[in-house]
């Protein structure tokens, strides 16, 4: 009887261990990064029909025939497609001469004769030249869904979101935050970023591939202390 009372505790403490052991995936799992969570709708307490003296209620889910099913509400998701492109170049060329001269003769009798009238010559020349040519060409092409954080009394909403994503080399996520107008959503609840106002994008990740195209710890240090 002690033996097996003995092995049933034990395989109940060993399961117990196991149900309260994270699994890898939780783990692993990027927590979320303040100011990108998603936004929950707006609990609308539903009001008894005594109340208003119909069956008709809009905390069900009422939508305008003339707005359709378009986002506008709080919690509500979008969709924003990113078509970021930016190219840009800049070109300077500086150029600067100088020169001067001076020469005195010297009288050919008395007793300044003597001097050479090579040696009393003098001539300055100072010349620059510089340039320097900067380019950059950026492109982003993906969709992403946010939800409407804040509606505001303008016709505009605040809308944020981010997208993770843990592949076998690493993981990568992007986040996104704007302000939209409710007018410019299509009737697909998507907009293009170009129509994001105060538009924050971030696209980042970390693991393998991201480590191999940074500079060492050691390399980072020489740089910092090369004068060249």
């Amino acid at each position: 009887m002690s033996k097996t009372f003995t092995h049933c505790a034990a395989a109940l403490l060993a399961m117990t261990m196991l149900a309260a052991a994270p699994s890898p995936a939780l783990a692993k799992k990027k927590p979320k990064v303040s100011g990108f969570e998603p936004t929950l709708p707006m609990a609308q307490p539903a009001q008894p029909q005594a109340a208003t003296g119909g069956i008709f209620n809009v905390a069900t889910g009422y939508a305008p025939l003339y707005t359709g099913t378009r986002a506008a509400r709080v919690g509500d998701p979008v969709t924003i497609q990113l078509v970021e492109s930016t190219t840009a170049a800049k070109s300077v060329t500086s150029k600067n001469s100088k020169g001067g001269g001076a020469s005195i003769t010297p009288p050919t009798a008395g007793l300044l004769s003597f001097l050479n009238p090579n040696a009393l010559k003098a001539s300055s020349t100072s010349s620059f030249n510089g340039g320097g040519n900067a380019a950059q060409t950026s492109t982003l092409a993906s969709t992403l869904s946010v939800t409407i954080a804040e509606v505001r009394p303008n016709g505009t909403a605040l809308v944020r979101g981010e997208k993770q994503m843990l592949l076998s080399q690493g993981n990568e996520w992007i986040r996104f935050s704007g302000i939209i107008r409710l007018a410019d959503i299509d009737q697909e609840n998507a907009i293009p970023s170009s129509r994001v106002a105060d538009a924050h994008i971030e696209y980042s990740g970390k693991g393998a591939l991201q480590q191999s195209s940074k500079q060492g710890w050691l390399g980072r240090f020489f740089n910092m202390i090369s004068p060249f």
